[in-house]
């Protein structure tokens, strides 16, 4: 067993803060757009948190992302621009999720500095980190203070739409935040990956000696 230095501090304070963050927002938020059938605080206190929180995440987005533009740790999130090698790796991967794992198959993709994701994740992550979340960030400052931004959100198709938006990537990420708890639990045992992210070091598992004849 090995260990490799994959998660910096600053990736992991944004982590922990985002994943907080997340789990208060979606907190206020069920609050906030289900309020005669949930009572863990005032209408007024769940806006007035989801406001806060949702700035302080805003801020915590640009930290990250001032960190990878910044740095050569970019490189994690680099694309495969081979279709057919992503779409291999991509398969492989999905391979040992479906059924290899339960079989005790070793994990197709071995994680380094600048390869710490897997195929399925690295288009994933791109996808939410790119995308979604500044989506959702948008559709929450206009959700803020619709009449400052009643132009922008005009030209959007109005609130009905900004809303549908931001609620629609809330469920998304709501499904996210679970799927991501049980990923992370798939290490060598539930709590290693969960670990890496304390620590920074990730414990990897020996690959197994082909034998002498292949």
């Amino acid at each position: 067993m090995n260990r490799l230095y994959i998660n910096p501090l600053p990736v992991r304070i944004w982590h922990w803060t985002n994943a907080l963050g997340f789990i208060l927002l979606i907190a206020s938020g069920l609050q906030i757009r289900y309020l005669d059938l949930i009572q863990w605080m005032s209408f007024r206190t769940a806006v007035v948190a989801h406001n806060w929180i949702g700035f302080v995440l805003i801020a915590n987005f640009f930290v990250w992302l001032g960190f990878y533009l910044f740095s050569d740790k970019i490189k994690v999130y680099h694309p495969e621009l081979s279709p057919a090698k992503y779409f291999r790796a991509s398969f492989r991967q999905m391979q040992f999720y479906g059924y290899g794992i339960f079989k005790g198959d070793p994990n197709p993709h071995h994680p380094s500095a600048y390869r710490k994701f897997n195929a399925l994740q690295s288009m994933m992550y791109q996808i939410i980190m790119m995308l979604l979340v500044p989506i959702q960030f948008f559709t929450g400052v206009l959700l803020w203070d619709v009449a400052r931004f009643s132009s922008i959100v005009e030209r959007l198709g109005g609130v009905r739409v900004v809303d549908t938006v931001h609620v629609v990537l809330f469920i998304l990420f709501s499904g996210f935040i679970i799927v991501h708890v049980y990923l992370a639990s798939l290490g060598h045992t539930p709590s290693a990956h969960f670990k890496a992210m304390i620590t920074g070091y990730e414990e990897i598992e020996d690959e197994p000696k082909q034998d002498a004849a292949s």
